[in-house]
């Protein structure tokens, strides 16, 4: 299974390139005839407080404020990478896959739209895939720029930046894939005040 929900890669490396194999003229059977792909089995139970299948497709489901990774905006935004972010994880298991979503709030806390070129703007900055710099340990602390947050996206008045990881990926027995994920919708709702659900 595919595990990477988006083109967003590790910063530190480049996105392998994708190809497939060109289909011979004389095959025959067809895509609906074939057997699915397995899917991986959860090497992990559910989270405390949270339930379902933990896989990608259905994840352990949290609810409320429940988090398993704190996101804070170190107050820096460098010229050429962008934001930086203070993340620490509050998990006993090692984190690989991340979705992560930032908000940018002006002086008066209002959330600002994000530019998306041509006119077009949405209200947050999206990414997700394995977009740590390497698997986040047990209770481990790192600041770490985003490729998918650069300067070009911090909206014309931004004073203050919060950010989210709404979905998480444990890495299963050979450290190198994630397969047991847990989500919380909850936290990352496209309008949000400032500070989060109360």
């Amino acid at each position: 299974m595919f595990l990477i929900a988006c083109d967003e890669e590790k910063p530190t490396s480049p996105a392998p390139a994708v190809t497939s194999a060109p289909v011979a003229a004389t095959t025959t059977a067809t895509a609906s005839a074939l057997p699915p792909a397995p899917v991986a089995k959860p090497s992990h139970a559910c989270p405390k407080d949270s339930e379902g299948e933990g896989t990608f497709k259905k994840p352990c489901m949290a609810k409320g404020k429940a988090r398993l990774m704190d996101v804070k905006w170190t107050g820096k935004i460098d010229e050429k990478k962008g934001p930086s972010f203070k993340i620490e994880s509050k998990s006993d298991l090692e984190i690989l896959y991340g979705q992560l979503t930032v908000y940018f709030y002006d002086k008066a806390g209002k959330q600002l739209e994000v530019p998306a070129g041509e006119g077009k703007s949405h209200p947050t900055q999206k990414c997700s895939g394995n977009i740590f710099a390497g698997p986040m340990k047990p209770g481990e602390k790192a600041v770490l720029w985003f490729s998918c947050v650069k300067k070009d996206h911090v909206p014309e008045g931004t004073a203050h930046i919060e950010a989210e990881l709404q979905m998480v990926g444990f890495t299963g027995a050979t450290g190198k894939k994630a397969d047991t994920y847990w989500k919380n919708e909850d936290l990352a709702p496209d309008e949000r005040p400032k500070g989060g659900a109360k």
